[in-house]
């Protein structure tokens, strides 16, 4: 109750309440007037000219004042659309949480676009105070949210085509994924470009192929030889022309797709460069120990800008998917993970504290003090990644970079059951410096 007159005093005076079914080609939409019984529908086309109609038909009717907007998207064409328009409000309704309210009365499982609309539209009137207001950050940090996932997903796209390069050498050429551990590399990329098969790259001059392990920057001479001697020892897996020729040719397409996925991830590597500096919240997340430049970005995004997006570290535990769900019934009680959250947020959390380890020490010691079994890695990982994030909120709540050792001397003050085999098993020891405490390495 108290949440909810909390929104209703930080409402505006709305006009009206409108939910919009979207669809590829028309939306269809519901509208109910304040202070009105009675209710409209119609439908859009789904072009930027009819949604500039129909949205400019609402504000001369209503004389610009706010009008509330249900639709199943936080994230898609129709939001792009309509957030240009000040005077329509955008809440943003999870298609599951739309689906199971509509289920609840309407068991039978009939649906329909009037049907869905009219249940959006109740959602919207009756339950306000629990639906996520779409509230746009800072251009510079939509903008790197924006580059983060597609740079995520090009890399996600190399390791495809790689794994597929992978399978057709395995055909055809199945040494090469013996003699070099990374198939994405310049140099297997370089090789099977001037080298298509085996008999081609065997029919090369032993100083031909030490020259061109020399360019690719391989300087080794004892991996060299070894290279060269497995080629011409090496037997064809195949003979088959049409095998030979087909895959081959597979394969270099496939090397040409990785080399322009590749170029294409600098590129972006070097935009989002540009802007984390820009940031004024750039250095307060470069301060994480075990963050490097992609993971920097990606936890900037994480959180944004907007200070008031989040009321507590719970709220960001639990939207990332790293706090774990528990269920009771009767004397029950069971503790699983999270599954329904934004898999890239919960991915970000998850490899920086996994990162975390190798560089922070007090995260090392928790890591090691509760995984004792390969199987509890990731589980483990999950748990510190929980604790990061109370620390990662803080800092981002107060605008101050991390200090391991401040968390440090905060671990110690509270008697942190974590700092007895910090201290124990490390060469570190608690000195008076300045009247401040110290974590400091004890003298030979």
């Amino acid at each position: 109750m108290t949440n909810a007159m909390s929104v209703a005093k930080s409402e505006p005076e709305w006009a009206a309440y409108v939910a919009i079914d979207w669809a590829d080609q028309k939306h269809f939409w519901r509208l109910a007037p304040v202070g009105l019984d009675k209710q409209e529908q119609g439908e859009i086309e789904n072009t930027p000219e009819a949604v500039e109609v129909w949205a400019m038909s609402l504000h001369q009717r209503f004389g610009g004042r706010p009008i509330a907007v249900c639709l199943e998207q936080s994230r898609g064409s129709l939001v792009c659309l309509l957030a240009k328009y000040p005077h329509l409000v955008l809440f943003a309704v999870h298609a599951k949480t739309a689906a199971d309210y509509r289920k609840t009365f309407c068991p039978s499982g009939a649906k329909s676009d009037a049907g869905d609309t009219a249940s959006l539209l109740e959602l919207l009137q009756l339950h306000r105070d629990k639906l996520h207001r779409l509230q746009p950050d800072t251009v510079e940090t939509r903008l790197l949210q924006i580059l983060v996932e597609t740079r995520r997903q090009l890399v996600n796209e190399v390791t495809r085509a790689k794994n597929r390069l992978r399978a057709c050498l395995k055909i055809y050429f199945p040494q090469i994924p013996a003699w070099f551990d990374e198939l994405d590399t310049p140099l297997v990329g370089s090789l099977l470009k001037r080298w298509g098969t085996l008999m081609e790259l065997k029919r090369a001059h032993p100083g031909t192929l030490r020259k061109f392990f020399h360019e690719q920057n391989c300087r080794v001479e004892k991996l060299i030889q070894e290279r060269i001697d497995g080629i011409y020892r090496a037997l064809p897996a195949t003979e088959d022309a049409a095998i030979v020729e087909g895959e081959s040719r597979k394969a270099q397409v496939l090397v040409q797709v990785i080399e322009l996925l590749r170029g294409q991830i600098k590129e972006y590597d070097q935009r989002i460069a540009e802007l984390v500096a820009t940031h004024p919240d750039g250095s307060l997340f470069a301060s994480l120990p075990g963050a490097g430049p992609v993971l920097v970005s990606r936890l900037l995004v994480a959180f944004g800008t907007r200070r008031e997006r989040f009321a507590s570290a719970g709220e960001v535990q639990c939207l990332s998917g790293i706090a774990p769900v528990t269920g009771r019934s009767g004397n029950s009680s069971w503790v699983h993970m999270r599954r329904a959250c934004p898999k890239f947020l919960r991915q970000t959390f998850h490899e920086y504290a996994s990162h975390s380890i190798q560089k922070s020490e007090w995260a090392r010691v928790f890591y090691d003090t509760h995984c004792h079994d390969p199987k509890q890695h990731h589980a483990t990982v999950r748990a510190l990644a929980f604790k990061w994030i109370r620390i990662l909120y803080r800092c981002w709540k107060d605008g101050r970079p991390y200090d391991e050792q401040i968390h440090l001397r905060d671990m110690h003050r509270r008697n942190s059951p974590l700092m007895a085999p910090f201290l124990q098993n490390t060469d570190l020891e608690w000195k008076l410096k300045n009247g401040f405490k110290k974590l400091s390495r004890k003298k030979a």
